[in-house]
């Protein structure tokens, strides 16, 4: 029998930054996320804070983990209790110690997130949302001389892009929904001005002007942005944008691509003198470049590769960063069967870190996964990978199915061994079950307008695609769709409750990691600060509340026939426990086969140890029951 341990013993370790001779990251190497420390990148790995501390997964913060400011001597780290997502910020010496809150009277009664922390200038830029009103805050913070300092104020998310490098002025990015964004120039003593796109407060009722998709932005050594934008490309495109003349911005052209494929620009970050990195999304892989803006001409020319190719091939890059001073990159890396490992480029040559491996379970017998991408009921192409155990371990006749759907709905399921989703794929796989993976329509990674699709529409075109993927698997003769389990979690929890209840006929169990079940209640139960971005991009409670029920798993529930099992953390600010209480009682009161599994000491995730060791195996057992994949290879 193979064990969740192995595939976990595979450590974390996450958001590499060198400061000095020193290498610092994050790892749960204590089974539990913490900041770590290696002298001259290699040896014995240090401790920085208690071992009762568990840091927060660095995928749900809107920012920066932690960050070393060698010349203060101290270490930044957001920290918040127990997967409440009340973030805060704290100061620890670089060598460790016990954390400080920075600057409490500013942070207390907020939710913050580091935006940019500037170890070159000692300064850092915060948004925090009020935990009491909708309403979040921008404010820039001079750490060596503990000053604050207020941007803006807004009902809607906005972010500090970059910064100047005294701290006099800045881009914002102020978004609505998934694309709908516009770009602010703030100076000191002087606020901000619109410098690209329409403010909700200046447009007619009804009107709906072209996506932007602004998502980070850079100075220029002429004092001009380049900024990251859809405006021109559905992919994400580069554009420069010039503070003296709002309202005009120019497209850059990208010359020295390597890759193919599609996918999108997702990431632009500064090296120094109009030299930057930019990161691409291709097929689900990353691929890095660096190059040099020539302004004048308006085009960025790529003259390196830093990752796209063996070794840092068909994977992700889970964070990076550069240090200006000498060039040196630190990155984490992962694949669908290549745990995350740690990486830094130096002139050119890469050098490995760590060697995490699956402990006792031979690389031949892990799933690599293939491309199953489909046609769906409208003629959309959707991507989608299928994972099928590996020939080696010696099932044989149709697999059962497991179908899984990942969160967000703006997201997208990766090549990617860090976080949740892989570790249960191949676990799955090596117990005899088929895997199969979509990014239906409102997916990230394939363009904006694929992104858009499921705006104002969950539960409608989103779900007709999984249901068509069913109809297209079942024409596969190793996969036995009679025999058909769904899983997902969060937005993903919620596809599996409108799937089990309004297709019933199609599955033989469910599992609901954290999934809304009442778009009315999950509306009203959210923090105050995502209010209007969840009314805009779902429907307001009470003007939809007609359609918001409509679309609710709650609205069917009684459909239900197959076993369900739903799984929760106590301390989730996104899906509250409430909601899912609420799926295991309503089913128990009509009589239906349901489990409720609750985690008194997680969050929106499953972050510590001991706690993803029961919930892989409550999955797994769970399908393994009511699916019966049948001899169970020992590994």
């Amino acid at each position: 029998m193979v064990r969740i341990e192995s595939l976990l013993s595979a450590r974390l370790f996450m958001d590499p930054e060198w400061a000095g001779d020193d290498l610092y990251f994050l790892s749960n190497m204590s089974g539990r996320l913490s900041l770590y420390r290696m002298r001259n990148g290699d040896g014995v790995p240090q401790p920085l804070l208690p071992p009762d501390i568990a840091l927060p997964n660095p995928e749900l913060l809107d920012g920066v983990p932690f960050r070393v400011f060698p010349a203060l001597g101290k270490v930044l780290v957001m920290i918040d209790q127990d997967g409440d997502e009340v973030y805060q910020p704290y100061m620890i010496a670089m060598d460790g110690d016990f954390p400080a809150p920075l600057l409490p009277e500013h942070f207390q009664g907020h939710r913050a997130h580091c935006q940019i922390a500037d170890e070159n200038t000692n300064r850092a830029w915060f948004r925090i949302e009020s935990l009491s009103e909708p309403v979040s805050t921008l404010i820039g913070v001079d750490l060596a001389a503990d000053t604050v300092e207020t941007l803006t104020r807004s009902t809607w998310g906005q972010s500090v892009a970059c910064a100047s490098p005294d701290g006099s002025r800045a881009c914002l990015i102020e978004g609505y929904t998934t694309g709908d964004t516009i770009l602010r120039f703030w100076q000191r003593g002087q606020g901000d001005v619109v410098l690209a796109g329409t403010p909700i407060e200046a447009r007619a009722e009804g009107e709906q002007p072209p996506l932007t998709g602004f998502g980070a932005a850079e100075f220029t050594t002429a004092g001009r942005l380049l900024v990251l934008t859809a405006l021109f490309d559905d992919a994400g495109g580069l554009a420069l944008a010039d503070p003296a003349q709002p309202g005009l911005l120019a497209p850059v052209a990208v010359a020295g691509i390597s890759h193919s494929g599609g996918g999108e620009l997702e990431g632009l970050s500064a090296l120094g003198e109009d030299r930057f990195q930019l990161m691409y999304n291709i097929d689900g892989v990353t691929w890095l470049y660096e190059g040099v803006l020539d302004e004048p001409a308006c085009v960025f020319a790529i003259d390196d590769v830093l990752v796209g190719r063996a070794p840092l091939a068909q994977g992700t890059v889970k964070a990076v960063h550069t240090e200006r001073a000498t060039g040196r990159t630190a990155l984490s890396f992962s694949s669908a069967t290549q745990p995350v490992q740690l990486y830094t480029i130096t002139n050119g040559g890469i050098a490995q870190h760590t060697d995490e491996r699956v402990l006792g379970i031979s690389p031949g017998l892990l799933s690599p996964g293939e491309d199953a991408s489909y046609t769906s009921w409208d003629g959309l192409r959707i991507s989608a990978r299928l994972y099928r155990p590996a020939p080696a371990l010696g099932f044989s006749g149709p697999r059962p199915l497991v179908y899984y759907i990942h969160g967000g709905p703006q997201s997208q399921e990766r090549p990617d061994f860090t976080w949740f989703s892989m570790p249960l794929i191949q676990f799955l796989t090596l117990r005899g079950f088929a895997v199969f993976v979509p990014n239906v329509r409102g997916s990230t990674g394939y363009g904006l307008a694929y992104t858009k699709h499921v705006d104002r529409d969950w539960g409608g075109s989103d779900r007709l695609d999984h249901v068509h993927a069913l109809q297209v698997l079942a024409a596969d003769p190793l996969i036995d769709t009679d025999r058909a389990g769904v899983v997902g979690r969060s937005y993903g929890g919620y596809m599996t409750l409108m799937l089990a209840s309004r297709h019933p006929s199609l599955w033989k169990a469910a599992v609901d990691m954290f999934g809304p079940y009442n778009l009315i209640t999950f509306s009203e139960r959210i923090p105050e600060t995502w209010k209007p971005y969840f009314a805009a991009a779902i429907g307001d409670p009470v003007k939809d509340r007609d359609d918001l029920l409509e679309r609710s798993p709650s609205t069917g529930i009684e459909r239900i026939t197959c076993p369900m099992l739903v799984i929760q953390g106590r301390n989730d600010p996104r899906v509250v426990e409430s909601e899912s209480r609420d799926v295991a009682d309503r089913l128990k009161a009509i009589g239906r086969a349901v489990e409720y599994l609750l985690f008194e000491d997680e969050g929106h995730d499953m972050i510590k140890f001991h706690n993803r060791v029961r919930c892989y195996n409550a999955i797994a057992d769970f399908f393994e029951q009511h699916l019966q994949p049948g001899r169970v290879a020992s590994g």
